[in-house]
């Protein structure tokens, strides 16, 4: 997927318009890394992808599903996933590409690994988590989730989170995203 995600982070930046740097001064990324990104040369994390995503108006699993896009079905076996180089974790887009308001997201995260991700990515979504197998610790800001198989939560107003498996076994949870339009941002707390 390096070729496809690299030539779909330029498009992305260039249809709104964006230079390197603009995009790293929106990202918090430098401009480096994202030419070694826009060129395949990367293999970023998580972390990185999702600055870069929320830059561009994306969600991380928006950016990976449009570097895959296969219409409005996607088999399983088409669903494209993505393996975060630091973490081990494996995220698969579940929805097509063109899904408009709604984003599924399959994430497995291996045992004791973590997930981070700051305010700043929930801005634009209204996420809801639910385990599928394994259990989930959920650090939402200052409030904690301990989640089982079956158990679903939605996440509050946006505020920093960390989502880590503290078993020996892997976890895998779904992340519902109910995509708002940049006029109905929802505001972090402070």
């Amino acid at each position: 997927m390096g070729g496809a995600l690299a030539s779909t982070v330029q498009a992305a930046r260039s249809e709104l318009g964006f230079s390197v740097a603009a995009l790293a001064e929106a990202s918090g990324v430098s401009r480096a890394m994202i030419a070694k990104v826009e060129r395949g040369d990367a293999q970023p994390t998580a972390a990185l992808l999702g600055r870069i995503a929320t830059a561009l108006g994306l969600t991380l699993s928006g950016l990976i599903a449009r570097a895959e896009d296969g219409g409005r079905l996607v088999r399983r076996a088409d669903q494209p996933a993505w393996v975060d180089p630091e973490t081990g974790s494996v995220r698969r887009a579940l929805s097509p590409a063109g899904s408009r308001n709604l984003e599924l997201v399959e994430i497995e995260l291996p045992p004791g690994a973590e997930l981070r991700y700051p305010a700043e990515a929930f801005l634009f979504v209204e996420p809801q988590v639910w385990v599928l197998d394994g259990r989930l610790r959920l650090a939402e800001g200052a409030e904690n989730h301990e989640l089982d198989a079956g158990d679903c939560v939605q996440l509050g107003a946006p505020v920093d989170c960390m989502f880590s498996n503290p078993t020996q076994a892997s976890c895998r949870y779904v992340v519902a995203l109910l995509k708002l339009s940049t006029g109905r941002r929802r505001a972090p707390l402070a």
